[in-house]
């Protein structure tokens, strides 16, 4: 589960200065949203959120690919093929066809991904809903994806962009030094790499890592977690937090529902702790999928045991839609014992997701129970922390406070 991209989310300093057409549409779904645009709004929008002349929009928004990169992470094969070394998948891809994220490409014995500096979405987002509740509270964190995604998962908010060909939807030519230029203007403090897998534009996501490392700036991830370690090890040089969805915990679930592997995330969540990137974790609770107390009892033990109490995950509340519109959304009632069961496994940052206004948004401290930050959806409100610690005790609170 990506966090959504869709306009009903979009935040303020986009909603408040789309044009009237736009905000009169701003109600409709994502996909009627789409075809009334022509494009994503994403990419509608930016060129004139951010000055881009009415005479450059059009160069550089287009249907279809725009640029391509060598990647790195491919074994030659015989008779032209080639094997994918970037995820587990390890696709064996022949000559003119594609990998299972349908934006790699064997050209000629060379894999090629087909969305480098090709995003279809760009927003800037508070940072919270990536989500970050343990880093730099209440900033704007300038968010970016490609289409394509290494998972087919039933449930998945953002489908039309991470199931979709490159050729399908409109992108945008925006090479790294220009992303990380704009996040500087609006002042954002991290960029965030999300709605999408972002593995599947990893050559685009390292090369502005560095870029953004040398201005200053934050890099953030919202991933699966599915990428095989010498790629993740590469990436973690430059990554400063990743939150990584523990999509369930069964390799039944991830087979049946996400066409995937548990295995391979597990590994992740460990290299990410070993590797110091500070981390949290999301888990979508689905109704009769993989809201078993027991099974998530076993995965907060694993989390405490591996990764360690103060690692903060986020109990999310799943909506009807794309493959499994027939199931019904999560009770409220079930996210309470979810977050009852992993408080009482030993973990000390639990939240519940998509409940605006439940008092589990809040971050507490474990020790003495004050409550250091409040939140309202993704709004930030009273902090109650001094150098990363709770001002009433003084317990260090995990993150990324400065």
């Amino acid at each position: 589960m990506s966090e959504p991209y869709h306009s009903q989310s979009i935040p303020f300093l986009v909603k408040n200065r789309l044009s009237d057409k736009v905000r009169a549409h701003s109600q409709l779904t994502k996909r009627e949203f789409l075809k009334f645009c022509g494009a994503s709004f994403c990419m509608l929008s930016v060129p004139h959120l951010f000055g881009f002349p009415e005479t450059s929009q059009a160069q550089m928004i287009k249907k279809g690919l725009i640029k391509t990169r060598l990647s790195p992470f491919f074994t030659s094969l015989e008779r032209g093929e080639i094997q994918c070394e970037l995820c587990p998948h390890r696709c064996r891809v022949a000559k003119g066809k594609r990998g299972l994220c349908k934006v790699r490409e064997n050209r000629d014995g060379k894999y090629y991904s087909l969305v480098y500096g090709n995003p279809c979405a760009i927003h800037p987002d508070p940072i919270e809903k990536k989500p970050f509740f343990h880093v730099l509270p209440g900033t704007i964190s300038y968010s970016l994806a490609t289409v394509g995604c290494n998972f087919q998962c039933k449930f998945c908010q953002n489908w039309e962009i991470s199931q979709a060909f490159p050729e399908e939807i409109y992108n945008k030519e925006f090479p790294p030094e220009t992303v990380v230029k704009e996040a500087q203007e609006i002042r954002a403090q991290s960029i965030a790499y999300t709605y999408v897998e972002p593995t599947v534009f990893y050559e685009y996501m390292i090369e502005i890592c560095h870029l953004a490392k040398k201005a200053g700036l934050l890099n953030v991830t919202h991933s699966n977690g599915f990428i095989n370690p010498a790629p993740l090890k590469n990436l973690c040089k430059v990554l400063d937090a990743a939150n990584i969805d523990l999509k369930g915990f069964t390799e039944n679930f991830y087979r049946e529902l996400c066409g995937g592997e548990l295995g391979p995330v597990l590994e992740t969540l460990k290299t990410l702790k070993k590797e110091k990137v500070h981390l949290e974790i999301t888990t979508l609770i689905i109704p009769t999928k993989n809201d078993e107390m027991s099974v998530l009892k076993e995965m907060c033990l694993w989390i405490k045991k591996e990764l360690g109490p103060d690692t903060p995950i986020h109990f999310s509340r799943f909506y009807p839609l794309y493959k499994l519109k027939t199931l019904p959304p999560t009770p409220v009632s079930t996210l309470d014992r979810a977050r009852t069961v992993a408080l009482s496994a030993g973990l000390e940052y639990v939240y519940i997701g998509n409940v605006p206004g439940h008092e589990a948004e809040n971050t507490f401290c474990p020790k003495c129970k004050k409550m250091v930050i409040q939140r309202t959806g993704y709004m930030v409100g009273e902090i109650h922390l001094r150098d990363g610690k709770c001002k009433a005790c003084g317990k260090p609170i995990p993150g990324i406070w400065t």
